[in-house]
């Protein structure tokens, strides 16, 4: 090998190092956007804990189960990958894994979308430039609203979310984060308790249980029936006609007093 293949070998690795520099910075750079993009979306959703979204492999997992996937599908995903690149015959399957972890990605994209009120075309968004769809879910006006509809998978044993972790919100639709929910105020105040059976609340003034009648006292009138008139009094009883060939009672004298 003479001096100019070594000068042209020497440039080769010389290029090939500078290249390995530029995408190692490029990948440093992208990671710390689409983590600090992460963290932006995690406190949207309420996760506790901003360092969750700067750990590698365990921010993608978080995400994923805010998007109702099972988060250990990720460690299954790049563990089989990793095992599989090590046996020569089995390499495609090491790409198919990949591709199945990156359609999980998207699954759990679409959710996420859902809940900060993005349409499921987005998710086309994520496929095509996943860092573009995490900055404006990061920074747009959109909330975080679990009340959405069931994942299609959420029977899946497999794919379902069925993980609890301590600071990160569950796929249920009862961990709200606060803003969300019924408006304070309403239900049973505390400390309520039902009254025991037989309890009659104490009469208010002008209120209660009405009165029955005296017996023999006239039924009470209807509110609004017409009154009857009074009944007039019977006409006092008449002397008896005086027998035949009676003389008239002489007339009384006013100066005594009735018998």
């Amino acid at each position: 090998m003479d001096n100019g293949d070594l000068a042209g070998l020497s440039a080769f690795y010389a290029l090939m190092a500078v290249m390995g520099v530029i995408f190692f910075l490029v990948a440093v750079v992208g990671y710390v956007i689409g983590s600090f993009f992460l963290m932006k979306i995690f406190e949207k959703a309420g996760v506790q804990g901003k360092w969750r979204a700067w750990v590698p492999v365990y921010n993608v997992m978080v995400f994923f189960k805010l998007g109702d996937m099972s988060p250990w599908l990720v460690l299954y995903g790049i563990g089989g990958m990793i095992v599989l690149s090590w046996i020569p015959v089995l390499n495609i399957f090491s790409g198919l894994l990949g591709l199945a972890l990156g359609v999980f990605a998207a699954m759990a994209a679409w959710r996420v979308g859902l809940k900060l009120q993005k349409e499921a075309a987005w998710v086309i968004l994520y496929v095509l430039l996943s860092i573009v769809w995490l900055g404006i879910n990061a920074f747009d006006k959109s909330r975080w609203n679990t009340n959405v509809a069931p994942a299609p998978w959420a029977a899946n044993g497999f794919l379902a979310d069925r993980t609890v972790w301590e600071g990160v919100p569950t796929s249920s639709a009862g961990s709200i984060p606060p803003g969300y929910g019924a408006p304070q105020g309403y239900g049973a105040p505390q400390g309520y308790a039902a009254p025991p059976q037989g309890y009659q609340p104490p009469a208010q003034p002008g209120y209660g249980a009405p009165v029955p009648p005296a017996p023999g006292a006239p039924a009470p009138q209807a509110p609004g029936a017409p009154v009857p008139p009074p009944a007039t009094p019977p006409a006092p009883p008449t002397a008896p006609p005086a027998a035949p060939g009676t003389p008239p009672a002489p007339p009384a004298d006013p100066t005594q007093p009735p018998a």
